[in-house]
C-alpha cells in the first residue's frame, strides 16, 4: 500500500512537471488563430514559429552568449570552489561552520539589491553591455552554492585514501588532484549542472548590464521579443524559443542523470 501511494505521488508529480512543458510544445507548432483557440493539440502542426525563431540574427547571438557566459561562469566557479571545498572539508580551520554559513548567505541575497548600484560601477568603468561584466556578477552568486555542495561532497570522501598517497610520496595538491578530484566527479558534475542552469536562466542581472542584442543573453532576448504590430503578442515565436532554450538543458541533465543522482544522493546513506 505504502509503494502504491508513493508511486501515485511520483507519478503526479512528474504529471505536474510534464504539462506545463508540453503545453509550450503545443502552442510553439500552432501559427494564426490557433494560438488563442486553447486546444489540447495543435490542428495543424507547424514548425513555422521554429523557422522564424532560428531566422532571428539577434536571437541566435543571445544563444551564443549564453552559452558563453554559462560555460565560462560555470567552469571559473568549479575551478574556485573546488579548492574552497577541499579547504573547508579537509583542513582544521577554526569556525568552519561560520564560514561556510557565510559563504551560503550570499546565495540569499536579493539581486535587486545590487543591480542599480552594479548598473552605475558598470558604466563608470566600462564593463556595462559587456560579457565579462555579465560574468562578474554571475559568478558571485554560482561561487557560493558550488562552494556548499562540493563541500558536502568531500566531506563523504574517505581520508584514508588521501592519507595513503601522501605516505607514497605525493604531495598535497597532487593527492588532491589524482586522488580527490577522480572520486569527486559526481558531484563536480551535479554542481556543474547546477550551477550552469542558474546561470543559463538568471535574468535580472542580464537585463540590467546589456543594451544592446550583441550582450544579451536567451532570457533577455526572449523579452524583447515584438510581433509584426504594436497590438501583436507575439505567443507562437515565444513559446519556440522557449523550448529551444529548455532542450540544452534537458541534453545535460540526461547525458549526466547516473553522476547527478549520484552527486545528490552522496553522504545520504551512512554506515
Amino acid at each position: 500500500m505504502t509503494r502504491a501511494l508513493a508511486l501515485l505521488f511520483a507519478l503526479v508529480v512528474m504529471l505536474a512537471s510534464l504539462v506545463p512543458f508540453y503545453w509550450l510544445i503545443n502552442t510553439s507548432l500552432k501559427t494564426g488563430a490557433e494560438l488563442s483557440s486553447g486546444s489540447l493539440y495543435p490542428g495543424s502542426a507547424s514548425l513555422q514559429n521554429y523557422v522564424e525563431v532560428l531566422q532571428d540574427e539577434d536571437f541566435l547571438t543571445a544563444l551564443v552568449n549564453s552559452l558563453i557566459v554559462g560555460v565560462v561562469t560555470t567552469s571559473l566557479a568549479l575551478l574556485l570552489a573546488s579548492f574552497a571545498a577541499y579547504a573547508l572539508a579537509r583542513l582544521k580551520l577554526p569556525r568552519k561552520g561560520i564560514i561556510l554559513g557565510l559563504v551560503l548567505s550570499v546565495t540569499t541575497f536579493p539581486v535587486i539589491a545590487i543591480a542599480a548600484p552594479m548598473f552605475k560601477i558598470w558604466s563608470d568603468i566600462g564593463l556595462y553591455d559587456t560579457l565579462p561584466g555579465l560574468i562578474i556578477p554571475k559568478l558571485t552568486f554560482a561561487l557560493p552554492m558550488a562552494i556548499f555542495v562540493l563541500t558536502s561532497f568531500f566531506r563523504e570522501i574517505p581520508f584514508e585514501l588521501e592519507e595513503s598517497a601522501l605516505i607514497d610520496g605525493a604531495s598535497p595538491f597532487t593527492a588532491f588532484r589524482k586522488v580527490i578530484l577522480p572520486l569527486a566527479v559526481p558531484g563536480i558534475a551535479t554542481t556543474a549542472i547546477l550551477v550552469f542552469i542558474s546561470v543559463w536562466n538568471e535574468f535580472l542581472l542580464a537585463v540590467t548590464l546589456t543594451s544592446t542584442p550583441e550582450a544579451r543573453t536567451v532570457p533577455v532576448a526572449i523579452a524583447y521579443f515584438s510581433g509584426t504590430s504594436d497590438f501583436d503578442h507575439p505567443i507562437g515565436t515565444i513559446s519556440a524559443a522557449s523550448v529551444l532554450v529548455t532542450l540544452p538543458l534537458l541534453v545535460l541533465v540526461l547525458v549526466f542523470q547516473k553522476r547527478i543522482v549520484a552527486g545528490l544522493t552522496a553522504g545520504a546513506i551512512k554506515g
